[in-house]
């Protein structure tokens, strides 16, 4: 059975509640249990079958010792051995029977379950705009996909069945012994007692100790991946001594945090099998001085002696189960952050439809002030104003922190200002859904991202339903096809994680290949020729003038070639526009502008 839309569906909508602090792990796993009702009845019916035959065995075993070898031994005959042998075999093979169906299902839906929270923990990180990721590390977040639902899909998959099991065992050896031990049971449910007590005594601290466990392990896949997106850095400056330390502190705190939580669980288990293993021998004491007396039967002391091996035995695996109730607990804890993580930029109750875009679309920004949340001390924009016709080609130029690319990121609402409006086309874009926002821009980043894939797919990300022939096409237009097809595989070649296999400048086609292919009405472009040669960007500025051409265009950039074509240059300082005309009009105003060609070589 296959995870069902639906069923995703329904597990995602489900979780809106406000996160809880004591024990979220219920809330986290119901919403994706629910769905699967079915398999769960199914999972129980299997546990409480081999539970009753587990409870059954004693029984049978204590007729084969008395009503089977006693006969036997004494008369020779050994029919009622041999019935009493046969129920025991059927009670065993029923047993292992519901024991492995038991397994299957409960394996089933931990995986599946699992599967689902994955899914679900990932749609809502997608939904998430740029400034959630500016606090939480990359790392910390695979962390959290991976080590912690495995810790959920052990407790779900093993654990809790296991406990559920042991539990049954446990209630029912009790009650075994209870109808038939009446004066020993009732010191086995003190020991009980206490082994009960003594868990709930230090499974806070167990619990406590699980998570900040996992925060440390989290630490080491964020320094490590730190580290190996940057390995050439690393080596250049001669420091993988450094790192190699950096990160052997960070394996060390790891190891000393899961050690203090094992050494917690290790005296829980000494507790619990010294209490079962005195209450053992105190009642294997009794029952055998009660045979020699007479008062009772071999057959029954081994009744005994099992079911309090059962009740030992449970006893044990609960506490176990305890502790990893803990840690699947500290796992949903953190796992309930993400999934209950509310997206700062979200689509409005009531969208209006996207602004018809013939011939490019105008862009308006309207007194716009804007922070970073993560930098609140610095305002970025300061009472920005101005308007793009559509069609209109505007350069826009500053020095570093002016709020160049804020402007672009505003554009695309990964931020919303603090103050002011943003119009396409004079429809306020917070009024837009985010999909259809966003559909009216194509991008190149001055560090453009090329995925670990084919040269196909990567320049198709833009536009999925594109042909391959389309694809060419766009790739022709951005001078990327030659260096494509050079590949040994052509455009099948895998480019590495990162794209790897390719200069800076290649990755700046690629780039310009897939914002081509993307044909929106609004070209951003980002120092898009930034890492090009002096040909390569003779060649490029011809794709970008036949991209620019029937489209409204806004350019960050610094080179002369790229600016000097535009309809209209916009100078930032400080968050703010300080000047505008063309080229040639701001070289004569010989204002900043100015002195920033001559520092860039911008002259005529």
């Amino acid at each position: 059975m296959n995870s069902s839309p639906s069923a995703f569906t329904q597990a995602s909508s489900d979780i809106k509640a406000p996160a809880v602090k004591r024990l979220p792990m219920l809330k986290t796993l119901l919403p994706f249990v629910r769905p699967y009702r079915t398999r769960v009845w199914a999972a129980a019916i299997f546990l409480i079958i081999a539970a009753a035959t587990t409870l059954l065995m004693p029984v049978l075993l204590k007729e084969v010792i008395d009503a089977g070898f006693g006969p036997a031994i004494k008369t020779g005959d050994a029919s009622s051995l041999k019935l009493t042998l046969i129920w025991l075999a059927l009670a065993g093979v029923l047993m292992a029977l519901a024991a492995g169906a038991r397994f299957y299902m409960v394996s089933w839906l931990g995986e599946r379950i699992v599967s689902d929270i994955r899914q679900a923990v990932y749609a809502r990180l997608l939904q998430q705009p740029p400034q959630f990721f500016e606090s939480l590390k990359t790392g910390e977040v695979l962390s959290r996909l991976t080590t912690d639902t495995t810790l959920i899909q052990t407790l779900v998959g093993s654990s809790l069945s296991m406990g559920l099991r042991n539990a049954i065992l446990l209630f029912g050896s009790v009650v075994m012994l209870l109808i038939s031990h009446t004066k020993t049971t009732l010191l086995v449910l003190m020991v009980m007692t206490a082994i009960i007590g003594i868990v709930l005594l230090f499974s806070r601290r167990v619990r406590k100790l699980s998570r900040s466990s996992q925060d440390r392990v989290a630490d080491i896949s964020s320094v490590a991946g730190e580290t190996l997106n940057a390995m050439s850095t690393v080596q250049a400056n001669v420091q993988e001594k450094r790192e190699q330390e950096r990160f052997f502190a960070k394996v060390e705190e790891a190891f000393t945090t899961g050690m203090k939580r094992s050494r917690v669980r290790a005296l829980l288990i000494v507790f619990v099998m010294l209490a079962f293993l005195a209450g053992l021998l105190w009642g294997v004491w009794d029952g055998g001085m009660a045979v020699v007396r007479g008062e009772t039967t071999v057959g029954t002391l081994s009744q005994f002696f099992i079911y309090a091996l059962m009740i030992g035995s449970g006893s044990a695996v609960m506490a176990e189960v305890w502790g990893d109730v803990q840690r699947a607990a500290g796992a949903s804890e953190r796992l309930v952050e993400l999934l209950e993580a509310k997206p700062s930029i979200t689509n409005p109750v009531v969208a209006l439809s996207a602004p018809k875009t013939v011939g490019g679309a105008s862009v308006a920004f309207e007194n716009i002030d804007f922070i970073y949340p993560a930098r609140p001390e610095r305002k970025v924009l300061q009472h920005l104003s101005f308007k793009i016709q559509a069609g209109e080609h505007v350069a826009l130029v500053g020095p570093s922190g002016a709020g160049k690319t804020t402007v672009f990121a505003l554009l695309q609402r990964f931020y919303d200002p603090a103050a002011g409006h943003i119009r396409i086309n004079d429809v306020a874009i917070a009024q837009l859904k985010l999909a259809e926002l966003r559909s009216l821009f194509s991008m190149v980043p001055q560090e453009p991202v090329i995925f670990s894939d084919n040269a196909l797919e990567n320049i198709r990300y833009s536009r999925p339903g594109a042909s391959q022939e389309q694809v060419i096409e766009a790739a022709k237009a951005a001078q990327a096809h030659d260096f494509i097809v050079a590949l040994p595989d052509g455009y099948n070649t895998y480019l590495g994680e990162r794209g790897v296999r390719l200069s800076g400048g290649q990755k700046q086609r690629l780039a310009i290949a897939r914002a081509i292919l993307r044909d929106a009405p609004i070209l951003l472009l980002d120092e898009a020729t930034s890492a090009l040669d002096a040909e390569s960007e003779r060649l490029v500025q011809q794709a970008l003038q036949t991209a620019m051409r029937g489209r409204t265009t806004l350019v960050i950039a610094h080179r002369l070639a790229t600016i000097r074509s535009c309809d209209r240059i916009l100078v930032f300082e400080q968050g703010r526009i300080v000047e505008q005309g063309t080229h040639a009009m701001l070289m004569a105003q010989a204002g900043l502008y100015a002195k920033l060609a001559s520092l860039q070589k911008l002259e005529d």
